[in-house]
């Protein structure tokens, strides 16, 4: 880790295309972010604006086709990949937006995976994913399958298992999406008090202009690129207005 910075993602001219000849599209157009340790960052913008394949790009899921990701002071790009998986097994939490749970497992023992991947005795594991999914509402749904549940059930779960190995960075591509009001205020409460932590990180992507107020900083993007910050001074205080 590198302490002389306080920035926990910090991107440098990124691009990403896919696709060549004719059918190239370059949907990151050279994306200077960064994210600061100890904050809840939104990236916020219109649908294709590649709000995703950033966050897919700073989690390591996709190589960059230009430019640099560094996370926590380390860099992606000169990093194995056998070492890059090892990595953000250790420090990344992912709530993917089609919540990618595994059917044969029932609701505690998803959320218990990446314990289970780090050596966590199961019994441990499994306990432990059903106190955080009681404190997500689904206390009494813990031995379910996900064909059993509901989608945003199902998203709870997927950010349980996001959270359980509390990962220094947790990045999560439209939590509220399938949730209720009063649901959705519940897990945006959960992931800003999440943040709260010195040497921990959370960015959201989402459309879901009711939780804004969680955010201490928004970062707005456009047809590939940030096109302007909004940041607040006091954290997740509903009334706190937003400045560029």
């Amino acid at each position: 880790m590198n302490t002389q910075t306080s920035q926990a993602v910090e991107c440098l001219s990124v691009r990403k295309h896919f696709g060549d000849g004719e059918a190239r599209i370059e949907v990151l157009r050279g994306v200077d972010y960064s994210a600061a340790r100890g904050q809840l960052s939104f990236l916020v913008g219109p649908s294709g604006c590649g709000k995703t394949t950033l966050i897919s790009v700073i989690a390591g899921l996709l190589d960059t086709t230009a430019g640099d990701v560094t996370l926590f002071g380390e860099s992606l790009a000169g990093m194995p990949e056998k070492q890059r998986v090892l990595f953000r097994r250790r420090n990344l939490g992912f709530v993917f937006q089609q919540y990618n749970l595994l059917p044969a497992l029932n609701a505690a023992e998803n959320a218990a995976v990446p314990l289970l991947a780090a050596g966590v005795k199961r019994a441990e594991a499994v306990e432990r994913a059903g106190e955080l999914l009681d404190r997500l509402g689904l206390g009494n749904r813990t031995k379910s399958f996900p064909r059993q549940l509901s989608g945003g059930q199902q998203q709870r779960v997927a950010l349980a298992r996001a959270l359980i190995h509390e990962p220094r960075l947790i990045v999560c591509d439209e939590p509220t999406a399938a949730l209720d009001h009063a649901t959705g205020e519940s897990v945006m409460e959960l992931l800003a008090n999440a943040a709260v932590h010195p040497d921990r990180a959370v960015i959201v992507v989402t459309h879901d202009n009711r939780v804004f107020h969680f955010a201490d900083v928004i970062a707005h993007m456009d047809d590939g690129q940030i096109r302007h910050v909004e940041t607040r001074q006091t954290a997740h205080s509903p009334d706190q207005s937003f400045s560029a």
